[in-house]
């Protein structure tokens, strides 16, 4: 009684078909197993290196314009913030990354786009934005607490950003994280002056969460 015997390297004259299937098989198996492999140390790299929040530090605030007339906001502004990225071997890429101005939680600018951008590991970027709003309605409760700061000469503003970023290491680059960055001050204006430089605590650091 005979039966089917396997087909061997030296059959693959009769069996030509089946032989390149199976090597493509077992191309496709070896680089496979390569891949996991390399995604596994870069993982482990990754882990290892645990990457830190980018820092944000609000250094000057300027205040070319705010008008508040029958409870609308005409307002620019101009921020000079500067970004670091704390960590050793992992850059940062900035995706998106939008700034505005809020007060009492109320958004009273516009966004501010920000192209994208790479930051190298500890590497600093100083960012100038010049944020504008045009007769933005304010809810009621806001409108009065501004009139009352302003009468005490005082100035309290957020500055928020929203944006996506991922890590890179070496040729590797993670997924998208979401990025939030709130910088408050409260900052004294002589006279009800609210035109021209704002004085803040110098290097105000922003809360950062990732």
């Amino acid at each position: 009684m005979s039966g089917k015997g396997c087909v061997t390297r030296n059959d693959c004259g009769r069996h030509g078909s089946y032989c390149e299937e199976w090597r493509f098989r077992r191309f496709l198996q070896v680089l496979l197993a390569f891949l996991l492999i390399v995604l596994f140390v870069i993982l482990v790299i990754f882990l290892a290196l645990h990457p830190h929040k980018p820092r944000f530090y609000l250094q000057n605030a300027t205040v070319r314009e705010l008008n508040v007339s029958d409870g609308l906001l005409t307002s620019s502004l101009q921020f000079t913030v500067l970004s670091h990225n704390p960590n050793d071997r992992i850059g940062v890429l900035y995706d998106s990354l939008s700034i505005y101005a809020s007060y009492l939680g109320q958004q009273i600018t516009d966004e501010y786009r920000l192209p994208h951008f790479y930051q190298d590991d500890n590497d600093f970027n100083v960012l100038n934005p010049v944020l504008c709003g045009n007769s933005v309605p304010l809810a009621a409760v806001v409108c009065e607490h501004l009139n009352s700061e302003r009468q005490n000469g005082l100035l309290s503003l957020s500055l928020r950003m929203d944006g996506r970023i991922r890590w890179k290491v070496g040729t590797w680059t993670s997924g998208h994280y979401h990025l939030n960055v709130n910088c408050w001050t409260i900052s004294g204006m002589g006279n009800n002056d609210f035109g021209g430089q704002v004085p803040i605590q110098q290097d105000t650091r922003c809360h950062v969460e990732v």
